[in-house]
Formats: C-alpha cells, structure tokens, sequence
C-alpha cells in the first residue's frame, strides 16, 4: 500500500508542476517567467522519469501486479493451459 501512495503523490506532483509552469507562460511574460516555465518544466520530467522508474522497479519486485482487462484474460489462458487436455 505504501508503493501506491508514494504513485499517487508522484503524480500529484507531477501536475501541480505543470499547472505551475501553465501560470508562469500565460500569466508572466519576460526572461523571469521563462526562466520558471523552463525550471518548472524540468521538474516535471524529472518526477515522470522517477515515476517511471519507480513503477517499473515495484513491478519487477512484485510489489505491484497488474489488475486490468488484459491481466483477466492471462490468467484465464494461463489456467485453461494447465488443465488436462481430457477435461
């Protein structure tokens, strides 16, 4: 349960930094608000690559397992496979 809450306040983050630089291009204009569009922007890239990396390493480990549609459908193949093939 930890690993998502640390993915949900990731992706938190990840969209106040882009509101922040969606203020700072439309509500500023000079070298200042570049410069915060462009820093802002940067940290958004940044949690998305942690996120990413975070992600990928919790599912590696098992500490998260997909529960969508597909996942369904695998599991129901992988189970008819394992049964006999007289049954």
């Amino acid at each position: 349960m930890l690993i998502k809450s640390f993915i949900i306040i990731a992706f938190i983050l990840i969209v106040i930094s882009l509101g922040s630089a969606l203020f700072h291009l439309v509500r500023r204009q000079g070298e200042e608000s570049s410069e915060k569009t462009a820093k802002a922007l940067t940290y958004r890239i940044a949690l998305s690559l942690i996120l990413f990396i975070l992600i990928f390493l919790a599912y590696a480990t098992g500490l998260i397992k997909p529960q969508g549609i597909g996942a369904r459908m695998q599991q129901a193949q992988q189970q008819a496979a394992e049964k006999p093939a007289g049954e």
